[in-house]
């Protein structure tokens, strides 16, 4: 078993760097957190569990990793040596916050980390769904903001463990679209931590291009109680993954939106694949009986839809179907 303190991965060079504080230690924060660490950031994580940010400073975080197309060989475990505190004011000022938490707990979030901000931070939301960088800017300023989408999968197995499930590239760019310093900065230092990162002069095609994807795997795999990959395995929901496509296509084209991809049902059954291992986030969610983001994804379709007098029949029944499996506290036995 592998232990990083503040050296890369591979034990040779230590990456100079940037003070990053990680909102949020689940899953993906913990990830992240992990694997910028090992590239010798000063990386803190701000959790709002106790007992979890105790756990993971006395015994490390833990990391299991299996790479594609391999995904039932033996797991890889690394032990991480990471800083985690509920408390950020023991953290300061850093030069880059990145949002993890769910989307409905944002701006929550985002207040109660203000004293992570000065005057040169950068906020950066990795999260699912549309309108948390509005709710940032609300809060930080504008100028603060910046954003990104990530295709890689994670889960969480027990407090202070983790597993890597699915493998993908990290997409962050600018509000406006230019190319700063700061944003290369940032995707440079991902690019050094081994997560794969490009800038992009199009983030909001790209956060919709995301949105698409999570719409569809999201739910399906919620409600079938499936890991991603299964969706490719059953002709019936394939064929709903192919409708929610078309049916969120309605609005993308309505709003005019440029998507980083064109062929777009490839796209999510690539990302089915690239993935195939993972749990998915809402089913998670649905699993540990939690509120999951569907307002936020598909919701955020209908919403959209309803705004242009479109109609979104498909995505409002699976928030429907998710909404009441996120209330059904237990499990109903049928007698025949």
């Amino acid at each position: 078993m592998k232990i990083f303190t503040s050296f890369s991965a591979n034990g040779q060079v230590r990456v100079s760097g940037m003070k990053i504080g990680i909102v949020g230690a689940g899953a993906m924060g913990g990830l992240f957190g992990g694997m910028l660490t090992g590239a010798g950031q000063e990386v803190w994580l701000i959790d709002n569990h106790k007992d979890r940010a105790e756990k993971i400073n006395r015994d490390g975080l833990i990391i299991e990793t299996s790479r594609p197309p391999h995904p039932k060989e033996p797991k890889q475990e690394t032990i991480v040596r990471i800083k985690a505190t509920i408390d950020p004011s023991r953290v300061g000022s850093c030069d880059l916050v990145i949002l993890s938490v769910k989307a409905y707990d944002t701006e929550e979030a985002t207040r109660n980390s203000l004293p992570l901000t000065g005057d040169r931070t950068a906020w950066l939301t990795l999260q699912n769904g549309l309108g948390n960088i509005e709710k940032m800017a609300k809060i930080v300023g504008e100028k603060h903001v910046v954003a990104g989408v990530t295709y890689h999968g994670a889960t969480v197995l027990e407090m202070g463990r983790i597993r890597h499930a699915g493998f993908g590239k990290t997409v962050v760019g600018e509000i406006g679209g230019r190319r700063t310093e700061r944003i290369e900065r940032i995707a440079d230092t991902f690019n050094a931590a081994g997560i794969d990162t490009e800038v992009s002069s199009n983030i909001e095609g790209v956060l919709w291009g995301k949105l698409l994807i999570n719409a569809v795997i999201n739910p399906l795999t919620a409600i079938a109680r499936v890991r991603n990959g299964q969706l490719l395995e059953s002709p019936y929901l394939r064929d709903l993954m192919r409708l929610i496509v078309e049916e969120a296509m309605e609005v993308i084209l309505q709003k005019k939106i440029r998507l980083p991809y064109k062929k777009i049902l490839e796209k999510v059954e690539e990302q089915c694949r690239a993935s195939s291992d993972n749990v998915s986030s809402m089913l998670q969610d649905i699993l540990r009986k939690k509120r999951t983001e569907i307002d936020f994804i598909n919701g955020a379709i209908v919403s959209e839809a309803d705004k242009m007098g479109i109609r979104a029949p498909l995505n409002r029944t699976v928030c429907n179907i998710v909404k009441f499996l996120e209330e059904s506290t237990e499990e109903i036995l049928v007698s025949l």
